[in-house]
């Protein structure tokens, strides 16, 4: 039986913590709507299951249990952290995790009022990420490179989301990145999925960033596209001159990913429209207003 055909209950959570963590399995679960390649629960006040539901490898859970300890204690935002490890077994054959709660709301279900904050702890965020990586850190292999090396899949996006009124306008954007100068320094901490379900917001601004299964070492341009991607109009500015280490390659670079990434958003919205599996209707409006933020530049 494969973790994809086991329905993830209360029951099976439970179940799981009686097996390998019993201290915990006394503990309140609820299930936390939304996502897809792992499934969270609530675990009590400061803890959640983070259970591997349709990822097909643990790649990505295990890659958080080996880097989120040494990258959270020099993080000014909440990161989940690691506290205990849930190892395949008879009762469920994927991997789960158990790790610290991140308080507040996904951006994808809240708003963002205070700009200017939000702005700039972001931008502090990202520059205490985006240091030099080690020689051992995780290398991507479906994301990080140059846009002139990510033309295909920009076409595959700008081709079904068929956003006729303005692809000339999205493809500028997208050739201007494709031109910019390559990232010279040397591979930095990535983010690497910076949308508006993976940051928490409290108060009206950023508290909190999650799901780090995409961490990579490369191009900071990746995250840097959230200045686009998270924030409200008019902020992106505000962003860069907080951030103060992207030049205008970066910038550039930066934009035209951000285009990309708002024409996913939009697929993934269109997708919920159709019922389709994986598909989230409410993304396809916060898709297309970064989308308008990419194009205005600001």
């Amino acid at each position: 039986m494969t973790g994809s055909e086991i329905v993830i209950t209360v029951d099976l959570v439970r179940d799981l913590l009686r097996e390998q963590h019993p201290d915990l399995a006394g503990l309140p679960i609820s299930e936390v709507p939304g996502g897809w390649g792992n499934q969270m629960w609530r675990l009590g006040d400061e803890l959640a299951v983070r259970v591997q539901r349709m990822d097909p490898t643990p790649e990505f859970q295990l890659k958080e249990r080996r880097w989120l300890p040494v990258l959270a204690s020099r993080l000014p935002l909440p990161v989940p952290t690691p506290v205990r490890s849930g190892e395949p077994s008879a009762r469920f054959p994927k991997h789960w995790t158990v790790m610290t709660w991140v308080p507040g709301e996904p951006l994808d279900h809240g708003t963002i009022s205070r700009g200017t904050h939000a702005a700039d702890t972001l931008a502090d965020f990202l520059r205490a990420l985006h240091v030099p990586a080690p020689a051992e850190a995780p290398i991507a292999t479906d994301r990080g490179a140059h846009p002139r090396d990510c033309t295909d899949g920009f076409e595959q996006f700008l081709q079904a989301v068929a956003v006729d009124d303005l692809a000339a306008d999205v493809r500028a954007v997208w050739d201007d990145a494709v031109a910019a100068d390559a990232w010279e320094g040397p591979p930095a901490w990535v983010h690497g999925d910076l949308h508006p379900a993976n940051v928490v917001v409290s108060d009206g601004t950023l508290s909190g960033i999650v799901d780090f299964g995409d961490l990579f070492a490369g191009d900071p341009a990746w995250d840097l596209a959230a200045a686009w991607v998270l924030l409200p109009e008019g902020m992106a500015s505000r962003f860069f001159d907080s951030y103060a280490r992207a030049d205008e390659s970066a910038i550039r670079r930066a934009r035209g990913l951000a285009a990309v990434k708002s024409l996913f958003l939009m697929l993934m919205g269109q997708n919920g429209d159709r019922g389709l599996p994986g598909g989230k209707p409410h993304w396809g409006p916060a898709g297309r207003a970064a989308l308008d933020r990419v194009l205005k530049g600001v």
